[in-house]
């Protein structure tokens, strides 16, 4: 399980050192894809070919299946960590998640977000809306 909160740089040319705790879970080799609210998703392999059979189980008559699944896999990029435990940041990807310089990755159970630092820090929630969003979790069957 991904967790935490890591502030890190892009350099000019798009490379990012993953933090230490999320090389460990995701080993030499991840997918990286354009991720929902404008920031990249970042999946061990494992995780990757579970998302694929779940995809592969939809039909693909559904106009939406059909669109997000073009969304989600033209973008993707199977990546290799370098020596430094950097990886490079495909242009295409860089550009979608609008990744200039500061950037903020984020564990998020079975996968990690890495986000623009002014975009994440935009979409922080503020305490009432986050109970706001409590409510509504709790709605859907899920407490803490």
């Amino acid at each position: 399980m991904f967790m935490g909160e890591y502030n890190h740089t892009v350099d000019p040319k798009g490379r990012l050192i993953i933090p230490a705790k999320f090389r460990e879970q995701l080993g030499d080799e991840f997918v990286v894809t354009k991720g929902l609210d404008g920031c990249l998703f970042v999946y061990t392999k494992d995780e990757w070919h579970n998302i694929e059979e779940k995809f592969r189980g939809i039909s693909m008559t559904s106009k939406d299946a059909r669109k997000f699944s073009r969304f989600f896999f033209a973008g993707a990029a199977a990546l290799e960590l370098d020596k430094q435990g950097r990886i490079l940041l495909p242009p295409v990807l860089r550009e979608y998640a609008d990744l200039q310089k500061d950037v903020v990755l984020v564990g998020v159970l079975s996968r990690v977000e890495i986000w623009d630092k002014d975009r994440w820090l935009e979409n922080t929630y503020d305490e009432d809306e986050m109970d706001d969003i409590a409510e509504h979790m709790a709605e859907l069957g899920f407490s803490i």
